[in-house]
């Protein structure tokens, strides 16, 4: 039987690109909010992807170190067209904020604080928590296709909220609990869509013959792609080293790798790594800076680990050389930016393939069926916590504001079936009149 995908048109890459660009000028909310707009406009607006892929792709990317989104925007790029695609889908997601988040750091290090700009995003925030609950609600409809699948992501709920346990042991344990489910209850576990599967709604027929398609892995490709990267990583240092005004770039460089490979659990786990070598270790800036600057990278749309960027321009600013303050924090923040950022597209255009091909795999289809079962237990917890942080700011009392706003753009969109754009713009809008009229 023909999959009933095959009535929805390929998007071009045109259409794609135009897509990754909105998506960097509106990707707001951090990652919770990032991987719900995601979901919102790629799976149930445009069906450029189905939702067990969708998931299947996020399950790779929560596993990986570095900011998960800016991955699964990655992976959604490179499936949809091919390599290209990936690195288009991937550079765009962060360069809008990369433009801005300079422009504030620029003024900041120069002039100070900015209260009309974080006024804006004090309407962004309850509006991207809006987004964010719709696409909860989204998700756990189309994953949790029954009581098992429903118990294990509240048992990773509890798991990651209130036990605080790391989030890749909830996944090995989930994977372990699918693997034995899927001999005893295969009915309850076997749950994901093989590739000849009939989808339940129309969306992408993606690419899938083995022997002309770009999602198969090969030794080749690998061995390419792996020299491709270490020259991507080395090229650089050598021109830093050329530049000789200061180590500090250098240094940047090799830290700020070393925190894409080793930081596991997402960006809120990153950035305490990050944030403490940055003003103990290094003392590139003080602590107010740093918190200042999360303030700042919370007013940009982009992943939240854009932070580096700024602690990178406050390094280069700090510590010029024999540069000028505006040029050491022109190089540094960009080094910071793209030695955070490169390992991702390395983890995802290596490894797509081979997580492509497991989903061929009878064997793991239940451990991938609870894993998913348990992401949407995590993004129920990200979504929790952005909730808090936005009803109740660092003061503890409790934003009606916020809540109100909050509400209203869950209506409008849950049932008046308004635009997420419109929604966004308004939201930032009514921040912004509210800080003029206080």
């Amino acid at each position: 039987m023909d999959n009933i995908a095959e009535k929805i048109p390929h998007p071009s890459f045109k259409e794609t690109f135009r897509f990754w660009l909105k998506l960097g000028f509106i990707s707001f909310g951090g990652p919770t909010g990032q991987i719900s707009i995601m979901h919102e406009e790629l799976v149930e607006k445009r069906k450029w992807i189905s939702n067990d892929r969708f998931l299947n792709a996020l399950n790779y990317c929560m596993l990986l170190p570095g900011p998960e989104a800016h991955q699964l925007a990655i992976y959604i790029g490179w499936l949809l067209h091919k390599i290209t695609g990936g690195v288009v889908a991937g550079i765009f997601f962060v360069l809008p904020s990369i433009f801005i988040l300079f422009g504030l750091s620029y003024v900041y290090a120069a002039f100070g604080k900015i209260s009309w700009i974080a006024s804006i995003f004090d309407g962004l925030k309850p509006a991207v928590m809006a987004i964010v609950a719709t696409a909860v609600i989204n998700i756990g409809k189309k994953a949790l296709k029954n009581e098992v699948m429903v118990t294990l992501a509240a048992i990773a709920f509890v798991a990651i909220f209130f036990l605080k346990i790391p989030f890749p042991v909830i996944i090995i344990m989930a994977g372990l609990i699918g693997l034995v489910g899927g001999i005893f209850l295969p009915d309850k576990f076997i749950v994901i869509k093989n590739k000849h599967g009939v989808q339940e709604e129309a969306y992408v027929q993606i690419c899938e013959d083995p022997d002309v398609c770009h999602i198969n892995p090969s030794q080749k490709r690998t061995v390419l792609l792996t020299l491709t990267f270490f020259l991507l990583w080395v090229f650089p240092f050598i021109t830093l080293f050329l530049i000789r005004s200061t180590s500090v770039f250098i240094t940047e460089g090799f830290f700020f790798t070393k925190a894409a490979f080793l930081t596991f659990g997402g960006a809120y786990s990153v950035l305490a790594y990050i944030a403490q070598a940055g003003v103990e270790q290094f003392q590139w800036l003080t602590a107010p800076q740093m918190m200042d600057g999360l303030g700042l990278a919370e007013t940009t749309p982009g992943p939240l680990i854009m932070v580096v960027q700024f602690i990178g321009f406050m390094a280069g600013w700090n510590h010029p050389g024999n540069l000028t303050p505006f040029w050491g924090g022109l190089i540094g923040s960009l080094v910071a930016t793209y030695f955070t950022f490169l390992p991702s597209f390395f983890f995802i255009l290596l490894g797509g393939p081979y997580i492509e091909k497991f989903r061929e795999n009878k064997k793991i289809s239940s451990s991938l069926s609870a894993i998913t079962a348990s992401v949407v237990g995590v993004v129920l917890n990200l979504a929790v916590w952005f909730g808090l942080q936005v009803l109740f700011p660092e003061d503890k009392t409790f934003n009606s504001f916020a809540a109100v706003l909050s509400l209203a753009s869950f209506v409008a969109m849950q049932w008046g079936k308004t635009g997420m754009i419109p929604v966004i713009i308004a939201a930032g809008g009514l921040g912004l009149l509210r800080n003029f009229l206080l």
